[in-house]
């Protein structure tokens, strides 16, 4: 099912009382199983628009339309956030205590993401990317219906995340879901996006289409679309 966001705003108070504007009068279509980047400028609200989908705060103004209380949403942020008490399998399987996932699924996915040897580490034992790939493959072995990404490759090297932009992708086209992949690279917005949505001040400036199909080589050239996302900025 497609979900729109229509007409959204939210503000919010700072201490010192006055108010900031994270989201004007912002109007979206996700496509049901598609592969959705949001890129924009810090600051700009993307954040915000993808707390909105995740619930984790109502919408002041405008609604969320397509979106079901029951469907199932899974959340990873720029940091992995693991649990330092769990070993990297049972921070994988967190899901137990939510609404839904398998062990099937989650073995699928320390065996993908090459996490089988540390299946009994702990988080403060892994590296950067060993500890994003376990909260990747925790976030996805709770099997959503819908993937929201808040820029989770932002802090690695070109290496590791190219490596996870391929595993997503490889994901992705083995069995689609609806994804919305926040990002301030344009270059990754480029490569990753079916459709790239442009945000600045707390709207979609424009949405562009990107028809090429996975997976994507790290290296081919997307300069045009690239081009027309930083006219847009």
């Amino acid at each position: 099912m497609n979900i729109a966001l229509c007409h959204l705003s939210q503000n919010y108070r700072l201490p010192d009382g006055s108010r900031i504007q994270a989201l004007n009068d912002l109007n979206l279509k996700l496509q049901h199983n598609s592969f959705n980047v949001l890129v924009g400028k810090s600051g700009c609200g993307k954040t915000t628009l993808l707390r909105l989908l995740a619930g984790l705060e109502p919408p002041e103004h405008g609604s969320i339309e397509g979106l079901q209380p029951a469907q199932r949403r899974g959340i990873m942020f720029q940091t992995p956030r693991l649990l330092p008490w769990l070993t990297v399998w049972d921070n994988i399987c967190f899901w137990r205590h939510g609404c839904g996932g398998s062990e099937e699924k989650a073995r699928q996915y320390l065996k993908a993401f090459g996490l089988e040897r540390f299946k009994n580490a702990y988080p403060q034992q892994l590296s950067g990317g060993l500890a994003q790939r376990t909260a990747l493959a925790r976030t996805l072995a709770s099997e959503p219906e819908l993937l929201l990404l808040d820029e989770p490759f932002a802090a690695l090297d070109y290496f590791t995340r190219r490596e996870l932009q391929d595993e997503l992708m490889q994901i992705f086209a083995a069995a689609p879901l609806t994804i919305l992949f926040v990002t301030h690279d344009i270059t990754e917005a480029a490569r990753l996006g079916q459709t790239i949505h442009v945000m600045a001040a707390g709207h979609i400036l424009r949405s562009l289409a990107n028809a090429a199909p996975y997976p994507r080589p790290a290296l081919a050239n997307r300069l045009a679309l690239e081009q027309q996302i930083i006219a847009l900025l």
